[in-house]
C-alpha cells in the first residue's frame, strides 16, 4: 500500500532526479520555492549573447501504480501554455522521460470538460498488454527529447 508520504516524497524525488538529467545535459537549472505557477524549475540558455528562460514541469508515475496506469498523466493544469513552457513526464514502469512542449501537450491531451477538474488535461504516453508496458508510438518523438529545450523559441 502506498502511503501519503510515500506519494509525496516520490514526486520531489523525480523531480530532482529529471533536474540532475538535465544538469547532466550541461542545462543551466533554477528550482522555484512553490509551484503555485506549474512550474518547477526554470532553465536559463544563452545562445550567441541572447539569453531565454524556459518554464518546466516535471510529472512522474511511480512503479508502484497499475501497469494499465504507468504512463497515464491525469488532471494536469496547463495555465497559459506558451512556447517557453514544457512539461517533462517520467514513468518508472517504463523507465522513460517524455519532454514536451505545452503548446504540443495541450494539442494532443485530452481536456476535461465537467466535473471538478474541468479545464484540466490527461495524456497517456504508453499502452499496456499482456506483455507488459510499452511506450505509445505516437509520442516517440518526445521521448527522451531533451533536445527540444535547445530550440529556438519564436
Amino acid at each position: 500500500m502506498t502511503t501519503f508520504r510515500h506519494s509525496a516524497s516520490f514526486g520531489k524525488r523525480q523531480e530532482y532526479i529529471a533536474i540532475a538529467e538535465l544538469l547532466k545535459r550541461g542545462f543551466d537549472v533554477y528550482m522555484t520555492l512553490v509551484d503555485d505557477q506549474g512550474i518547477d524549475c526554470v532553465i536559463r540558455i544563452e545562445e550567441g549573447g541572447e539569453l531565454r528562460y524556459l518554464d518546466i514541469q516535471i510529472k512522474a508515475r511511480s512503479a508502484d501504480c497499475l501497469p494499465k496506469n504507468a504512463g497515464t498523466f491525469a488532471n494536469i493544469q496547463i495555465p497559459n501554455p506558451r512556447p517557453n513552457y514544457f512539461f517533462i513526464f517520467y514513468s518508472e514502469q517504463a523507465e522513460k522521460y517524455w519532454v514536451i512542449p505545452s503548446l504540443e501537450l495541450v494539442a494532443h491531451a485530452s481536456k476535461r470538460k465537467s466535473g471538478d477538474n474541468v479545464g484540466s488535461f490527461t495524456i497517456k504516453f504508453t499502452n499496456h498488454t499482456s506483455a507488459g508496458v510499452s511506450p505509445r508510438p505516437k509520442f516517440v518523438e518526445y521521448e527522451g527529447a531533451f533536445h527540444f529545450l535547445q530550440r529556438r523559441i519564436g
